[in-house]
């Protein structure tokens, strides 16, 4: 078994002096391969076609999609939100980290140890005891040295380094651009939330008065001896408990209005954009679901930043299959020394040369690793993968949702009107004595929960639009530097830290590569 062993290692060191001198300066690992989704191709979503003759939109810039609801309001909370909303700052300015890390990847190509040293020394010597006469010696020692070691990177592990970190950095980029549609869609969701909230307070507070008539019309008739006492108890407890129903949806909107302020960075109070005296939900017009490009998915930043952490990943293959072969290492050292001592010469020295350290003994931790980075890797393509799938579901659930409210909200409307009318006919029938009381309250609870239900539906068919827009990855746009984080932060830091000219200028390169990164076109 020994014998064996050792064989195998001088046979692994032959081949491998071979490849020294064969492979020098190569680039160990596979290259970045964009992960492909071949079932994109021919996807569709699943009520395309179905909205027949709908009118058309226009077509809506993805950059500012929520600018189709006409809605002054709700543009400035979103250009609030992209200056304010502390998640979002969080997220640039892990693109300054991300940065600083490639920073440091990228110092590695030059010599890792540029180490200047000295010592400045009193030294005071006795001596006690034995024949010699005790003598005392004090002297002054100095010393200064330069070392300097510079590994090669024979096997591009240093810019398979460079690599990863840089794609660490387009990831962080991607991440600070999804952030900004996750933001900009909440916003747009929990603003119309809000909205939709006070119209509900609104139909309660009008049905409330209609009740309340009824209620006070049954008083005076039950006063008068002309209708029974069940009938005005009726009329009071419909009228009370729709007033019950007021404060739970105050209490939701102070809720949502606190939501809202979070995301503008604001702490909870009232938010002078909501000061809208009346308002009306927006009629959005239905869009025909055309064929919408497969690309589409695959740019949504979200998607972009997996297939970046992909590249970054497949980088450390390489650097962990260098661990295989020999580092080969610049070493040098200047240095000069002496003392005070008269007589005694000073001393320089001068020493360089190459040097090399394999770790000839760690094949199983070196193969292990390189596998273990390898089950990272393909990880990572799964996921994304499944993150396109995500992404293909979030669209599809979102057509079809704006597709089934347009015909939803045809029939509440028409329903809504058919409980007025049938109100109507309530009351005039119940003066007249062909019909008894309990017709009227059957017609009041059905007009309320008819214009309610036309309500939630108009509410669920804006958010589902908000939906296919965030599920197609609209709402970012590429930020400059002074953008990311606000003017006193970016002050705070540099009087903290040397950040040079990073914190107003970034590395601004957003390579096409490995996914494209427009969004409008």
């Amino acid at each position: 078994m020994m014998c064996s062993y050792f064989g195998k290692l001088v046979l692994r060191l032959v081949l491998s002096s071979g490849i020294l001198t064969l492979t020098a300066c190569t680039t160990l690992g596979p290259d970045y391969q964009e992960p492909k989704v071949d079932w994109l191709k021919e996807w569709q979503p699943s009520v395309y076609g179905a909205t027949g003759n709908q009118p058309v939109q226009k077509k809506v810039d993805l950059r500012f999609w929520w600018k189709l609801f006409n809605d002054p309001a709700l543009n400035k909370l979103i250009d609030v939100a992209r200056e304010e909303n502390l998640p979002l700052r969080i997220a640039g300015l892990r693109i300054f980290e991300s940065q600083a890390l490639l920073g440091i990847a990228g110092s590695s190509l030059y010599p890792q140890v540029q180490q200047a040293s000295g010592a400045l020394n009193y030294v005071n010597t006795r001596y006690h005891g034995g024949d010699a006469p005790p003598e005392n010696q004090s002297f002054g020692s100095y010393q200064a040295g330069f070392n300097m070691a510079w590994e090669l990177d024979f096997w591009g592990r240093f810019r398979r380094g460079i690599e990863s970190a840089d794609a660490a950095y387009l990831a962080s980029v991607a991440n600070q651009q999804d952030m900004q549609v996750l933001i900009s869609a909440q916003v747009a969701d929990v603003y119309y939330a809000y909205r939709t909230t006070q119209a509900r307070i609104a139909i309660a507070k009008k049905n409330a008065e209609i009740q309340k008539r009824s209620y006070e019309i049954t008083g005076q008739l039950f006063k008068n001896g002309e209708t029974s006492e069940l009938d005005l108890q009726q009329a009071k407890t419909q009228y009370l408990a729709t007033l019950s129903t007021i404060p739970q949806l105050e209490i939701t909107l102070t809720q949502t209005r606190n939501a809202l302020a979070a995301l503008l960075g604001r702490p909870p109070g009232k938010i002078p954009e909501l000061a809208a005296s009346r308002y009306k939900l927006p009629a959005v017009a239905s869009s025909a679901i055309r064929k919408i490009p497969a690309y589409l998915l695959t740019r949504r930043p979200d998607i972009r930043a997996a297939a970046w952490q992909i590249a970054a990943q497949s980088a450390q293959i390489g650097i962990a299959e260098a661990d295989y072969y020999p580092a080969i290492t610049l070493l040098g050292t200047l240095g000069w020394s002496g003392n005070s001592l008269s007589g005694t010469p000073n001393t320089g020295n001068l020493v360089a040369g190459p040097a090399l350290q394999w770790n000839i003994f760690d094949y199983g931790r070196i193969k292990n690793n390189v596998r273990l980075q390898d089950a990272r890797l393909q990880q990572l393509i799964e996921q994304y993968q499944e993150s396109v799938l995500q992404a293909a579901r979030e669209v599809d659930d979102a057509a079809v949702s704006i597709e089934k409210t347009v015909e939803q909200q045809a029939l509440s409307d028409a329903a809504v009107k058919s409980s007025e009318r049938a109100l109507d006919l309530a009351n005039t029938r119940y003066r007249e004595g062909y019909a008894d009381f309990q017709r009227v309250l059957d017609a009041q609870r059905a007009l309320f929960s008819q214009a309610e239900g036309q309500l939630l539906n108009q509410g669920n068919h804006i958010a589902a639009v908000i939906s296919l827009y965030k599920s197609l990855g609209g709402g970012w746009i590429a930020m400059p530097a002074e953008q990311l984080i606000p003017q006193d932060v970016r002050e705070t830091m540099q009087n903290r830290s040397n950040w040079g000219d990073l914190l107003t200028s970034p590395k601004s390169e957003i390579r096409k590569h490995p996914v494209e990164t427009s969004q409008d076109e």
